[in-house]
């Protein structure tokens, strides 16, 4: 029992000092996953407001063009308006299959691949 003692006794410095590193080690891994977030978000939005100007722009040239085919801006803005209509139905039908699945086999493999690194 005095063994034990004396060696914590003497080990009290290293063990503090190994405590402290572990702790900046996670605060360091924290902050690295919590700027990589940041870095996804950022690029997220921007995609997206990128993705918003595609649509726009794209729907607008599709109705004038259904337009000119069909001699009519109602029929050509109200069939472009059914097509888009259609393919967000469409995506919220296989969004599972489309975007779920996919993004939760990515997250796990990055996990695994963080893991395997940090070993």
């Amino acid at each position: 029992m005095n063994d034990l003692g004396s060696f914590f006794a003497e080990n009290k410095a290293l063990v503090k000092e190994y405590i402290e590193t572990r702790m900046e080690i996670y605060r360091l891994q924290s902050l690295r996953i919590f700027s990589q977030s940041a870095g996804y978000f950022a690029w997220m939005i921007v995609s997206l407001f990128l993705v918003f100007l595609i649509l726009l722009f794209s729907g607008i040239v599709t109705g004038f063009w259904f337009s000119s085919i069909l001699h009519s801006y109602v029929k050509g803005f109200g069939l472009t308006t059914l097509l888009i209509l259609l393919v967000f139905v469409l995506l919220a039908v296989f969004r599972k299959k489309l975007f779920v699945d996919p993004v939760t086999h990515t997250i796990i493999q990055r996990s695994r691949e963080q893991s395997g690194e940090e070993e």
